[in-house]
């Protein structure tokens, strides 16, 4: 069975990155969102196995929308993405609930763990 992926990133590029390193078996596009208001919206319509969240984003910031979805859902699993320097907004996001998270500019070898680490696969 498939593992439904949405991924939620303000920038375009950024999102298509990430898909293009993770649509692969066992993975599939559920959707996507540019804001943290769109993500808490889009995930209580798709229910996805897991968000790929990026910190900063206008609206409402990853760290809230985790919160916010982790309400909905206390079992979401939520992978958040960061730039360079934003250790301490990475560990906010943990404590909210993220279960893991990975570092722009992206390294395949690292998506690929966390990808393991929280889906299992």
């Amino acid at each position: 069975m498939a593992i439904k992926v949405m991924f939620v990133d303000d920038s375009a590029f950024m999102r298509s990155i990430l898909k293009g390193i993770i649509l692969r078996e066992p993975f599939e596009l559920a959707g996507e969102a540019s804001s943290g208001q769109e993500a808490v919206e889009l995930y209580r319509k798709t229910k996805p196995d897991l968000v790929t969240m990026d910190i900063v984003m206008p609206e409402m910031n990853g760290i809230d929308a985790v919160k916010e979805i982790r309400s909905i859902d206390p079992e979401a699993r939520i992978i958040m993405v960061s730039a360079m320097g934003q250790q301490g907004m990475v560990i906010d996001a943990i404590q909210a609930g993220a279960r893991d998270f990975i570092i722009k500019p992206f390294q395949p070898p690292r998506i690929q763990e966390a990808l393991k680490r929280v889906t299992g696969n």
